[in-house]
């Protein structure tokens, strides 16, 4: 529906793409005419090529690897922790439609996630232990990695830069060594930020969308976009957490950790960073909300083991989120059957 109509053609020709170079034309038109998210639109217009059945199975699986990769940020890995990563992504969601459903929303939001998920917890998992086993050729692979989140989208790709960069500052503040892949992969991340943001079409697009108000009533608009994002898209994940907080630090006296506290600033610098745009639309909060996802899994992890008799209730109130999940998923699915009309 809507963007996917006109990505499934060579954008400036109505024409359906049907091979890679199709793609290629079509997204260096879009980098110099519309706007700089060359990856993520690629990734589109490829699940588009490669037909419905394709795509609805990659869905699938880049939500399970998604929910997987928030375990294994929490360092909570188990199967009870993976079902509590599924309801959150989908019933914690401002418009999970959009931004999981919708085929150009998933290759935004949903797909690109995963990667720049990945790319964070590469630096995070050094903040609590000296000593870390290292990826097999990461020094490699770290860089492609790096311009791909740094290229995903404007709030996201900056937030995870400027959080790596502070990892990296911090391990030199505390004498500890600073790895080349760190380094290099920082240095790609803002590469792909830059490439993002300073894209050609973003400038065409930005004078096409121009309004007439001043600046004084554009810094409200934004300002309202702001609190929406946070007191409705955001709302119920950070009500979820703020409770979690308050047990694990008020009530039993647990140490929120580096980690943690690392994953609440990037989702506050994605969040934030949504005021330079004009338009702070629903789904644009996924990213945001699956970082403050892998706080709220972590916090669970050290509430359980601290106290194994709490693991009832904890699961008891995600069970609840999961009917709320399995409503949104039931909705969808009988509005389509024409059960609801």
């Amino acid at each position: 529906m809507m963007d996917d109509l006109w990505y499934s053609t060579r954008l400036f020709e109505e024409v359906p793409i049907r091979s890679l170079k199709d793609i290629w034309d079509s997204q260096v038109w879009h980098y110099l005419n519309w706007g700089g998210r060359s990856i993520t639109h690629s990734i589109l217009q490829l699940c588009l090529l490669s037909g419905e059945t394709a795509a609805d199975i990659l869905n699938v699986v880049v939500m399970a690897l998604l929910a997987w990769m928030v375990c294994v940020t929490a360092q909570y890995k188990n199967l009870m922790a993976f079902m509590g990563a599924v309801c959150l992504m989908i019933g914690c969601n401002a418009n999970w439609k959009m931004s999981m459903f919708w085929q150009s929303g998933a290759a935004n939001y949903l797909y690109i996630t995963l990667p720049v998920l990945f790319f964070l917890y590469c630096y995070l998992r050094y903040l609590e232990a000296d000593e870390v086993k290292e990826y097999p050729g990461i020094l490699w692979w770290m860089i492609p990695l790096g311009v791909a989140a740094g290229w995903s989208n404007e709030n996201m790709g900056p937030a995870v830069w400027l959080m790596t960069l502070l990892v990296i500052l911090m391990r030199k503040r505390e004498k500890k060594q600073i790895r080349l892949w760190m380094v290099l992969g920082n240095i790609a991340c803002l590469a792909g930020c830059i490439l993002v943001i300073a894209a050609p079409g973003n400038y065409v697009r930005s004078v096409e969308a121009a309004n007439e108000y001043g600046w004084l009533w554009n810094c409200f608009l934004r300002g309202y976009a702001e609190s929406k994002a946070l007191l409705d898209y955001l709302f119920p994940t950070i009500l979820i957490l703020l409770c979690l907080l308050v047990c694990s630090k008020g009530v039993l006296g647990l140490k929120t950790g580096k980690k943690n506290i690392c994953l609440i600033l990037t989702a506050l610098i994605s969040w934030g960073a949504m005021i330079l745009s004009p338009h702070y639309p629903d789904r644009a909060a996924f990213g945001t909300m699956i970082l403050l996802d892998c706080v709220i899994l972590s916090i669970v992890k050290d509430i359980v083991r601290a106290r194994k008799e709490t693991g009832w209730y904890l699961w008891t109130g995600m069970a609840v989120l999961w009917l709320r999940s399995v409503y949104f998923l039931g909705e969808f699915l009988a509005i389509g059957w024409g059960w609801i009309r």
